[in-house]
């Protein structure tokens, strides 16, 4: 996968619809895409619904191994 994929979406093309369009018409769209551009859309849906943010810290993950006796 493109670690670019970022930088190539374009946010300056803002399409609106109804609700009560033809139900399979979004089907039909996504089907009409690569299957690396649906990962990629799948992807910043997540990422913006989990709430990710990049620029936050997280913790490291260490490990330690105890012998027991």
């Amino acid at each position: 996968m493109e670690r670019n994929y970022l930088q190539k979406l374009n946010r300056n093309i803002i399409t609106i619809g109804t609700l009560d369009e033809d139900p399979l018409e979004e089907t039909r769209f996504w089907l009409s895409k690569p299957p690396i551009e649906r990962l990629i859309a799948l992807e910043l849906l997540r990422m913006r619904f989990s709430g990710y943010d990049n620029s936050i810290p997280r913790l490291q993950r260490l490990f330690t191994v105890t012998e027991r006796p």
